[in-house]
């Protein structure tokens, strides 16, 4: 564990009810949230590895893997899944052969859902790193990876 990670730690009282923000944070500096984190908060809170696991796991919002070069996100908010939003996850999960959740073999792409609000308008959006493509369809999904691959 670093130095800025055991500042983060210590940020937080030892209670059990700080578990979900001190993973927050983390998650917030680290990108993700890796097995040794959870070893040191699991020591630090004096909770199982297996119980932050199962919170970690619970909340879609913590990732338990690496982040990829490229991280790609599917806004599924109710516009954006009725213009196709399904569609283009499911075409991006075949093109990048991972799921969302997962970073490719080479860490060059990651997948998640994300939901956006505000997006009705330019529906379905894609999320590329922080750059919109907005009214985004399955079949340009080719097209948009190879930009970045």
């Amino acid at each position: 564990m670093n130095e800025q990670e055991r500042e983060i730690l210590t940020q937080f009282s030892k209670k059990r009810s700080n578990l979900i923000p001190i993973l927050q944070k983390l998650q917030e500096t680290e990108k993700y949230i890796s097995p040794e984190l959870i070893s040191e908060v699991g020591q630090y809170l004096d909770i199982s590895e297996n119980d932050i696991y199962s919170v970690a796991g619970f909340y879609p919002g913590f990732r338990l893997t690496a982040p990829g070069e490229h991280r790609i996100g599917v806004c599924l908010c109710l516009s954006c899944r009725l213009k196709g939003g399904n569609d283009i996850l499911l075409a991006l999960e075949k093109e990048l052969g991972i799921s969302a959740g997962q970073t490719t073999g080479d860490s060059k792409f990651s997948l998640d859902r994300i939901t956006l609000s505000g997006c009705s308008g330019s529906s379905p959006v894609v999320m590329v790193d922080k750059a919109a493509v907005d009214n985004m369809t399955a079949d340009r999904v080719k097209e948009l990876i190879s930009k970045y691959r």
